[in-house]
């Protein structure tokens, strides 16, 4: 018995009021039968015509963009960037928002992940409700800070750059992102082609003139040759395996943060904005208190960021162990750490190298897992060492709702929360959370 096919309702327009932010850059929506939109470029309590942009009959929602808006809200500011708005650029999601807006909206969703995935309002989550700015970003509606040290270009087949439509391979060519640090639009990539390439990334360092392109070839791309507007290594990324050659250059770029100097090889992680680093070091270290002689733990620890400041804290007799997947990273972070004789940094997945370790207690963990979280085996695993308190250093507050969750259920609360705006005109924010043992009794 065969079932008719549905039937697409993309570019279906309906007119309708706007609900209350959701979680990735869109806001809800219903038509009048009932059926769930997520709408972009718009804001709660407006009055908007949305078209859809995918899904189907019968489906739980719909995607759709804001194209006309019939009852703007007092929030609304004209989008700085040209190439913002329905169909363009996906790589910014609140352009049409006034900043302070923007990290009241991103507030409304950590707060509903906090309730939905872990049953904590605010004040349960030691949080005021407060989405802080970093230094130097809090600017008037209408301009846009400039933060972004790392730009990855799409290369359209004509070989101009530019960055990818939202949930699209189709590329947006602009000459200039507005969001990228000075350090990167001064290569002025988006002036030049580069045909045979899909992708380009631009890294400017933090704290060192340290500059750095990534190339990825289409299959079959040969190399162009490499010109920019200033002194630039060069990287490119093996069209078989993914990894990741010099061409010429340095391999890594030097980043400055924590008062140490750090290697970060073969476009490895680091914090995108300028000031992430400094920042979320500074929060972590209040909230973990660390003490002299104490052991720790830095997980996911990349290139040895936070377990350097750890070990700055914790003296001669302190210990730090650091785990890391990227084989890569890890050797970074040993020949950043190389100098502290009580840091071992071990390569492998946490969940796999933390119980060949045999440590079975530890003062102090501070984990930074990637987007997905850390998940209930980990945490699980991270309790039965019996920490005083735990830092969780997060970039998903969806991720890191469940991830709270799971540590009620093993016996640590939630002391304090930190978010953290270090993703402006975008969806994302970073969050700093503290975790203590529940007292017995309470």
């Amino acid at each position: 018995m065969s079932s008719e096919p549905k039937k697409s309702l993309v570019g279906q327009e309906y007119e309708v009021e706007v609900g209350p932010v959701a979680h990735g850059g869109h806001c809800i929506a219903r038509t009048d039968e009932g059926q769930v939109l997520f709408v972009r470029h718009t804001l709660p309590g407006e009055r908007i015509v949305a078209r859809v942009t995918e899904g189907e009959e019968g489906a739980r929602y719909l995607r759709a963009d804001a194209v006309e808006i019939l009852d703007p809200a007092k929030d609304r500011v004209e989008a700085p960037c040209p190439y913002a708005g329905p169909g363009r650029c996906g790589g910014c999601d609140w352009q049409h928002a006034k900043p302070g807006a923007q990290r009241r909206l991103k507030g409304e969703v950590v707060a509903e992940q906090l309730q939905r995935l872990a049953g904590l309002t605010p004040e349960q989550a030691g949080w005021d409700g407060t989405v802080v700015p970093a230094p130097g970003d809090k600017l008037p509606a209408g301009e846009v800070p400039a933060w972004r040290t790392r730009v990855q270009y799409a290369i359209d087949a004509e070989g101009r750059a530019g960055l990818r439509r939202h949930r699209s391979h189709e590329v947006e060519v602009v000459d200039r992102c507005l969001i990228a640090a000075p350090g990167v639009s001064e290569l002025g990539v988006e002036q030049r082609e580069w045909p045979g390439m899909a992708t380009v990334e631009a890294i400017a360092a933090t704290g060192s003139q340290d500059r750095q392109v990534i190339l990825t070839p289409r299959p079959g791309g040969r190399l162009p040759l490499i010109e920019l507007d200033r002194p630039v290594s060069v990287l490119r990324v093996h069209e078989g395996d993914g990894s990741v050659h010099r061409v010429h250059g340095r391999p890594f770029v030097r980043e400055r943060a924590a008062e140490h100097t750090w290697r970060v090889g073969n476009g490895g992680f680091w914090q995108v904005h300028p000031k992430a680093a400094d920042l979320l070091v500074e929060a972590a270290m209040q909230g973990l208190m660390p003490r002299k002689g104490e052991t720790a733990l830095d997980l996911y620890c990349g290139v040895g960021l936070f377990a350097g400041a750890l070990a700055d804290r914790l003296g001669d007799k302190g210990a730090v162990l650091g785990i890391e997947s990227s084989k890569r990273a890890a050797e970074d972070a040993r020949h950043n750490l190389r100098d502290f004789d009580r840091v071992r940094i071990e390569h492998g997945k946490v969940e796999s190298v933390l119980p060949r370790t045999g440590i079975t207690e530890a003062d102090l963990i501070l984990l930074d897992p990637p987007r997905s979280g850390a998940g209930r085996p980990t945490v699980h695993l991270l309790t039965t060492l019996t920490p005083r308190r735990i830092a969780y250093i997060a970039c998903d507050p969806a991720a890191l709702a469940r991830d709270l969750g799971y540590f009620g259920e093993e016996g640590y609360r939630v002391r304090t929360l930190r978010v953290f705006d270090l993703f402006p005109m975008t969806h994302h924010v970073e969050c700093v959370a503290i975790l203590e043992p529940v007292e017995k009794g309470r």
